[in-house]
């Protein structure tokens, strides 16, 4: 445990250095960069960003975007979230994770997570990956997400593994190739 926390403290100093909030030393790619951590280690870390939202001071805004919590508003929102239980058991699972993945694309969460103007200082957490798989994979919310966040870093926080290629959810499935993010530290 005390692994974690220190990981999640040295945080906070990477969101202080203005290069980072700048987006600089990147070579030109956009400032997407994740932080991985034993999935054993959720409820830690889902502390650890709700204390970094309320703190004040800082030279950093932190916006955070719950990918699950987009879902559920998503769904909500087009009147489907009440019946998806009946309908899995009338069609099945395999049936209702197809048309819900057709819901919820990227280009349609990325309208409920999009905000202008970013402001100096904004990053954009990225929250709640583990619990939105199977109906979102994370790569396809990272390539959609660039170029409407490209001037503001990007922090997905991932329950997983990232070798600079390839994410690997909760260490037991491939989510899939990714190589223009960043490990956070």
């Amino acid at each position: 445990m005390s692994d974690i926390k220190a990981k999640l403290d040295r945080i906070r100093e990477r969101f202080s250095d203005p290069a980072f909030l700048a987006n600089k030393g990147l070579s030109n790619e956009v400032g997407i960069h994740v932080f991985c951590y034993d999935p054993a280690d959720e409820l830690i870390v889902r502390e650890f960003t709700a204390r970094l939202k309320s703190e004040s001071g800082t030279p950093y805004h932190i916006r955070e975007c719950d990918l699950y919590e987009i879902f559920l508003r998503l769904l909500e929102d087009k009147r489907v979230l009440k019946s998806v239980a009946g309908l899995e058991e009338k069609r099945g699972r395999d049936y209702l994770l197809r048309q819900l993945q057709k819901l919820a694309t990227p280009e349609t969460l990325l309208e409920y997570m999009k905000y202008e103007p970013h402001e100096p200082g904004d990053i954009l957490l990225l929250t709640g990956v583990g619990k939105i798989y199977p109906f979102l994979r994370s790569h396809m919310m990272l390539d959609s997400m660039q170029r409407y966040f490209e001037d503001i870093p990007i922090v997905m926080f991932y329950p997983g593994s990232f070798n600079g290629q390839d994410l690997g959810l909760f260490g037991r499935f491939l989510d899939g190739h990714y190589y223009r993010a960043f490990n956070l530290l």
